[in-house]
């Protein structure tokens, strides 16, 4: 196992701010491990990043989320959007996430099996040198229902939408998956 900064990878074109994380290359794959909280402000910061992972030839890109303790819709986008980016290069990517706060997002967000998220960064690797774990765009799409990189999972059913409970009125706790009234001026 050797780990080479992201100074000297060759293949990584942009550098992760230090208090986000960092990114490496570890047994000919680039790791991005961030920390603390991915959130809209640090989005900005990890994009650069994960993008610059993903711009070669056959990325192979595992990120590390492992010292992550907040994750929100913007965090998951660019999660989506790596993975995306990746396999449409023909790449492979891995997701390491152990928190549950994190993978219960990934759950309700219908990206759990998308991810397939590993424990640790050890496993991610042991599955990366797994033949059957070659997961392609096609392989993907097919899996989802979708053409390849254009939705990360299937959408909800219009009768799911149809059966959602309105709330009673304002403040009444009820969730509705309905359309809001906009006002009129």
């Amino acid at each position: 196992m050797t780990e080479t900064p992201v100074s000297t990878a060759p293949s990584v074109c942009a550098p992760l701010p230090e208090p986000c994380g960092r990114v490496y290359r570890r047994d000919g794959r680039t790791v991005v491990a961030l920390r603390d909280e991915i959130d809209i402000a640090t989005a900005a910061l990890i994009g650069p990043a994960l993008d610059g992972a993903t711009s070669q030839d056959t990325p192979q890109l595992v990120v590390d989320l492992t010292e992550v303790s907040f994750l929100d819709c913007s965090g998951l986008n660019l999660l989506c959007r790596a993975r995306r980016r990746a396999l449409d290069r023909d790449g492979r990517f891995w997701l390491v996430c152990g928190c549950p706060r994190i993978l219960r997002l990934l759950r309700a967000g219908r990206l759990h099996d998308l991810f397939r998220p590993v424990a640790t960064p050890d496993e991610a690797f042991r599955r990366a040198a797994a033949p059957d774990d070659a997961p392609r765009a096609a392989e993907s799409a097919a899996a989802t229902g979708s053409r390849p990189g254009t939705e990360v999972g299937p959408a909800h059913p219009p009768s799911a939408l149809s059966r959602a409970p309105r709330p009673a009125g304002r403040g009444s706790g009820e969730l509705s998956l309905a359309r809001p009234r906009t006002r009129r001026t």
